[in-house]
């Protein structure tokens, strides 16, 4: 057991994950640090899941403007310290470990620091894997991570298993992992950013589903993203399994790779391959990688083939909202990549009015210009990338730009004529107008419920 009683863990970012590791910190008899470079009042909220009886003081930081102090706290009852407003190295360097959020770059100024002193750097995901007790099912992937995570709990639940679902799917494993019992699997969805900070993390089971650009925004590059996902095998031994996509390749080739074949000369694992005709009535992929997954529990095609034909789908990807005057409207938010618009694109039957865009990852959408043009007749673009949207697409089809989204559906709603469809699928990230893509997706059914 990764022993944390009286060691100071210092957090580096108060989102959803950070939080999860400073109550696991508490509950182990540890010291939580977070730092944090919001304002409290911004992520003051966020702390009211954290036992109140350990906090060093009434409001969790160290003075009134909560931007922290040399130790955060007002009394002698000390296990939760807060700085709040910005990173300060005293803060960082008075730890034994530093645990990142998945936001946090490898190349931050506290992860520098930690690393002066000497002090041991994970991500969230390292530091929950060093307490779980139980296998570990990882799924990582450019597309199809969501629904392949789901799909593969939901055949384990069939299967007469305890499961727990988390990680990028929207609950952080640190969450859960002291909860867990060594009869547990979990399935954890897995991004390159959780990836890049893992040290020791070794799953029984590692799933990668496809690659293809995504998070050049983060990444200095497409090969810096690939070694990243590659992370998820890299503790691996034979008696564990990597399931690949037996037709994924890529351009340009990455240490001498460009297919998943090339890739799993280069694993310890037990390969498992999809996607290479295996003959049953299933054709999507992630259904085909969940089964392979499956393989590898002992869980037999019948039990897969069950949840396959009651599968029902993830929220916000390929979400139908509602039919309004004979105009569907599909909420896929969960788009937040080109090939994630590409597989929306190609399963559209209907003419589009397709409202996309949002924060700039620096992809390139030119791979998309002769799909659009064939199934989208008008495209409402929003967002930091708007006009990229504009310049990529609008010597093919007609692109009008917006920067409210409620005004981008209300004038999708009027291009539209019955028997079409009007499709949010932004192919790119929604911070740059939303808290996250399930907020986007949240917001675009509220508003066109509401529509008359």
């Amino acid at each position: 057991m990764f022993d944390l009683k009286n060691k100071k863990v210092t957090v580096i970012g108060a989102a959803r994950s950070g939080i999860a590791v400073a109550d696991a910190v508490l509950r182990l008899g540890g010291i939580a640090k977070i730092s944090e470079s919001k304002p409290l009042v911004e992520f003051s909220s966020q702390l009211e899941g954290l036992d109140s009886r350990l906090r060093g003081n009434d409001n969790g930081s160290g003075n009134d403007n909560g931007s922290g102090n040399d130790n955060g706290s007002g009394n002698d009852n000390r296990n939760l310290f807060i700085e709040a407003g910005g990173h300060t190295q005293a803060f960082v360097q008075d730890s034994d470990y530093v645990v990142l959020s998945p936001g946090v770059r490898l190349d931050a100024l506290p992860v520098k620091w930690a690393k002066e002193r000497g002090i041991e750097v994970m991500g969230e995901v390292e530091f929950a894997f060093r307490l779980c007790p139980c296998p570990v099912v990882a799924v990582t992937g450019s597309n199809g991570k969501t629904t392949t995570s789901t799909v593969i709990a939901q055949i384990i639940k069939r299967a007469g298993r305890q499961v727990c679902l988390c990680g990028n799917i929207g609950s952080p494993f640190s969450k859960h992992v002291l909860d867990l019992k060594p009869s547990d699997t979990v399935v954890l969805e897995i991004s390159s950013f959780q990836l890049e900070s893992t040290v020791h993390f070794k799953p029984h089971v590692a799933v990668w589903t496809n690659f293809s650009q995504n998070h050049l925004d983060r990444h200095k590059d497409l090969e810096e993203y690939f070694q990243a996902k590659c992370r998820i095998f890299a503790n691996q031994d034979s008696k564990d399994f990597a399931v690949l996509d037996f037709q994924g390749t890529w351009i340009p080739a990455f240490a001498g790779m460009t297919s998943f074949i090339d890739l799993a000369g280069q694993l310890k694992a037990k390969v498992l391959f999809f996607n290479q005709g295996e003959g049953y009535t299933v054709d999507n992929p992630n259904y085909l990688a969940a089964m392979q997954a499956s393989h590898a529990l002992g869980i037999s095609d019948d039990i897969c083939l069950k949840v396959f034909l009651e599968f029902k789908g993830v929220e916000h990807r390929l979400e139908f909202v509602r039919d309004l005057g004979g105009v569907d409207f599909i909420n896929d938010s969960k788009s937040t990549t080109v090939e994630a618009g590409r597989w929306a694109l190609e399963r559209a039957v209907k003419p589009l009015v397709m409202i996309c865009g949002g924060s700039d990852k620096k992809s390139d959408y030119s791979p998309l210009r002769s799909l659009v043009a064939k199934k989208v007749k008008h495209m409402i673009a929003i967002g930091e990338i708007r006009e990229i949207m504009r310049s990529t697409f609008g010597d093919v089809i007609k692109v009008d730009t917006f920067t409210s989204f409620e005004e981008a559906i209300k004038t999708a709603r009027n291009i539209a004529k019955p028997g079409e469809c009007i499709l949010l699928s932004p192919m790119t990230a929604s911070f740059d107008m939303f808290k996250d893509y399930e907020h986007r997706g949240r917001c675009f059914k509220e508003i066109v419920n509401n529509l008359k």
